[in-house]
């Protein structure tokens, strides 16, 4: 065969294997992700500030903990393979996973664990869920793969607790630096961030467990509805976890190229109310709100039906719930009379702040036009997280707002001391300080149910709904959570179908 002839018949060959190689390349599974979320965290830090979009972001994916909350809610092992406890509940022996490694190389032992906890614990520390930490007595380094903590006090709920984003593990090397460039020991490392746009994450092929399907991850913020469902339909994002514009579900429902799954959060959505501020001192004016609210209405109005009332700060799904939503039933002359008796006749003039989640601020506009009709005029304030966080959350400089709080069985913040809405209640400390020492679930659920009646019973805020999880993504995608026990975007099992 000539020289010229083999290069034709060569040519021809290459001519016909292009559409297989294009076929096979159409088919093979993506590798990388577009999440998108509403909000952007602060920073990338999770055990230094109390913003969900944190965790959502970080959480199982970049850093993890001695423990980690699964999709259920179960506790399972993290960076602990296994622990022992001891017979009176009080001391736990955590056996540590060896050959772990942080994303910068340095090792991962046991004196990073007692480094996180003794950080988290300390006088100065920012942590946001200080008090997860308050229980410990001492913490051991045996060895460097086992540690052995000692509690005050038997605490059923402790296990659970060492799975909040709060308490995953830094090493002391690279813990100052977190806020920006992130150093954990999870299955993928940050890549990284656009202020404003997006945080991307990579694989961790040095990861010590089984590696991930996902080479990488990226989350958009997009805090418009409209915007979030025009990225939707154009490809420009593959999911959100939390989509915001329930309005737009039916139409999302329709089409064959996206996966609609309405499941449950942790987040309890309230009219937080600032309880040291007058008139809202008073009870009887709290009371006169309570009465006031339309829940339903809300719901529907502001988030097209997705979500269940409650009636304290509890989730429905937790079965130590208690239902009280019946407490308070509509009563607008029951509420004007209340308010009479608090001195308010004619009603009052307040603020309400709101930050940028439409629960928010389509909620905000129906609680204002429910209150309106008691007397009580509200000025409507937007705010933007970066405003709402130092001003309402930490200056507690506020009179109303409204915010879902997404952190599981949270119960406990109405005994914490200067926690933003100003509620003090020897009564609930008390059952809330034997509940923590509790270790039968049966009694534990118990106290609960008594700490629930009594902050509904002070009318402490107005307790709205619970916040539905209203997942869309890209039908050839597995693996997402369709419930959120816990404040996560976890990307560990997500993978893309053929």
């Amino acid at each position: 065969m000539s020289k010229l002839r083999r290069i034709a018949v060569a040519a021809l060959m290459t001519t016909a294997l292009m559409p297989m190689v294009e076929a096979s390349t159409a088919l093979a599974a993506k590798t990388s992700l577009t999440m998108g979320m509403v909000l952007e965290p602060p920073h990338l830090d999770p055990t230094a500030g109390a913003p969900a979009a944190i965790d959502e972001v970080v959480y199982s994916n970049l850093f993890e903990g001695l423990t980690r909350i699964g999709s259920k809610g179960e506790v399972l092992p993290g960076l602990a393979e296994r622990w022992d406890v001891s017979e009176d509940g009080k001391t736990y022996t955590f056996h540590l996973r060896k050959g772990v490694k942080f994303h910068d190389g340095t090792d991962f032992d046991a004196s990073d664990v007692k480094f996180s906890f003794d950080r988290a614990r300390a006088e100065e520390s920012t942590n946001a869920q200080k008090g997860l930490f308050a229980g410990i007595e001492n913490i051991e380094t045996v060895d460097p793969a086992t540690v052995k903590i000692t509690l005050k006090s038997a605490a059923g709920s402790f296990l659970f607790n060492l799975g909040w984003g709060d308490a995953v593990i830094v090493a002391p090397e690279s813990a100052e630096g977190n806020k920006a460039k992130p150093i954990g020991t999870g299955p993928f490392k940050f890549g990284n961030w656009v202020k404003g746009a997006s945080v991307d994450l990579v694989r961790n092929d040095a990861y010590w467990g089984d590696k991930v399907s996902l080479e990488k991850a990226t989350f958009r913020f997009i805090s418009d509805p409209a915007a979030a469902l025009s990225s939707m339909l154009a490809g420009d994002v593959d999911a959100f976890a939390n989509f915001p514009a329930p309005e737009s579900i039916p139409q999302l429902k329709a089409d064959p190229r996206f996966k609609v799954v309405v499941g449950s959060t942790e987040g309890e959505t309230i009219l937080t109310t600032n309880n040291t501020k007058p008139p809202f001192n008073d009870v009887r004016v709290r009371r006169a709100i309570a009465h006031a609210i339309d829940r339903q209405a809300i719901i529907d109005g502001a988030m097209f039906g997705l979500g269940t009332p409650i009636g304290t700060h509890f989730a429905p799904h937790h079965p130590a719930y208690v239902n009280l939503v019946d407490r308070y039933p509509l009563d607008l002359e029951g509420a004007k009379k209340l308010l009479a008796e608090a001195g308010h006749p004619d009603g009052f003039k307040a603020t309400l702040k709101l930050p940028p989640p439409s629960y928010a601020r389509r909620g905000g506009e129906i609680i204002a036009a429910q209150l309106r009709k008691i007397g009580i005029e509200l000025e409507i304030i937007p705010v933007e997280w970066g405003v709402w966080v130092p001003e309402v959350f930490k200056g507690k400089d506020f009179d109303l707002t409204i915010v879902s709080h997404t952190e599981p069985q949270d119960i406990g913040i109405y005994g914490k001391e200067g926690y933003y809405f100003n509620y003090t209640s020897d009564a609930f400390n008390d059952v809330m300080a034997k509940m923590n020492s509790e270790t039968d679930e049966a009694k534990r659920y118990g106290l609960m149910g008594e700490g629930q009646k009594i902050i509904t019973e002070d009318a402490v805020n107005g307790y709205l709904f619970q916040l539905a999880k209203a997942g869309v993504w890209n039908a050839k995608i597995n693996g997402l959570w369709e419930n959120s026990p816990i404040q996560a975007n976890d990307l560990t099992g997500v993978s893309w179908s053929d």
